[in-house]
């Protein structure tokens, strides 16, 4: 790569400050068709593999069949392109999944030439913390989806029949993963903010109360108002993440006033 090429040492960001916004285009161009190749690859391998996704996600499904019996619940495909529908859309989500690796390397490749020594440190630290929690988010959302859907099944009248709508039926599931997935990274944000000098553990710690408060609306909203037991799973995972970030931060300020009184010591 010609930023790579035109490295500079020490602390100094290492791309080309000359590099024309052609070549950055150009560079640009490459890693997206890399990217797009690599998604393309992975939706693929994920469409093969779309029965044994859509046989998991509709297990809540099979226990109220097993529950009611087989007229009471059903997976409704209600048009001739349904079906083909929800595995293209299980491809193109797992697909984003399998294929992560070549993206994520390729849009780090294309920014850490610009990063000086220190700053690709911290991002390192960054996605390592991000990635494991974002898929932990995800795994969460899975446990908690079986029982919103059962709980919600509950209100079904008697005599009533849940015929869930193919589309609808994966767009709750994925977007409760989704966005479970994404709040467990919050407090990664929160040390990344701490590390950039923008706010000191002291303050975040200080703002408690206002963190437990949002946790347990997130909580709520993310999960059905009568089923009690996920959302207090959900707010204590994520309250237990903010007072990780909020103690780690406070390290991280332990550490930094040490050397710097270190070096006054010094002088």
């Amino acid at each position: 790569m010609a930023a790579v090429d035109s490295a500079t040492t020490g602390g100094k960001p290492r791309r080309d400050r000359t590099m024309s916004l052609a070549g950055h285009l150009i560079e640009l161009r490459k890693r997206l068709v890399i990217s797009a190749a690599a998604l393309v690859v992975g939706m693929i391998i994920a469409f093969i593999v779309a029965d044994p996704v859509i046989h998991f996600i509709t297990e809540p499904i099979r226990i109220v069949i097993d529950k009611r019996g087989d007229d009471f619940a059903a997976l409704n495909f209600g048009s001739v392109t349904s079906a083909f529908d929800l595995r293209m859309r299980i491809a193109f989500s797992i697909g984003i999944f399998l294929a992560a690796p070549i993206w994520l390397w390729q849009i780090w490749a294309f920014i850490m030439p610009g990063l000086t020594k220190k700053e690709i440190k911290y991002t390192i630290a960054f996605v390592a913390a991000a990635i494991p929690l974002f898929f932990g988010g995800c795994y969460v959302g899975l446990v908690v989806t079986p029982h919103v859907i059962e709980l919600m099944w509950g209100f079904t009248p008697e005599g009533g029949v849940n015929f869930y709508s193919a589309k609808e039926y994966y767009d709750f599931v994925f977007k409760l993963m989704i966005v479970i997935g994404v709040s467990f990274v919050l407090p990664v944000f929160l040390v990344a903010l701490n590390v950039a000098g923008v706010m000191s553990g002291r303050t975040i710690i200080r703002g408690w109360r206002v963190a437990v408060l949002i946790a347990t609306v997130f909580a709520a909203l993310a999960t059905p108002a009568a089923d009690v037991v996920s959302m207090l799973m959900l707010a204590g995972i994520l309250i237990v993440l903010f007072f990780a970030a909020a103690g780690l931060s406070m390290l991280f300020d332990r550490r930094k006033s040490k050397r710097q009184n270190d070096v006054l010591g010094e002088l």
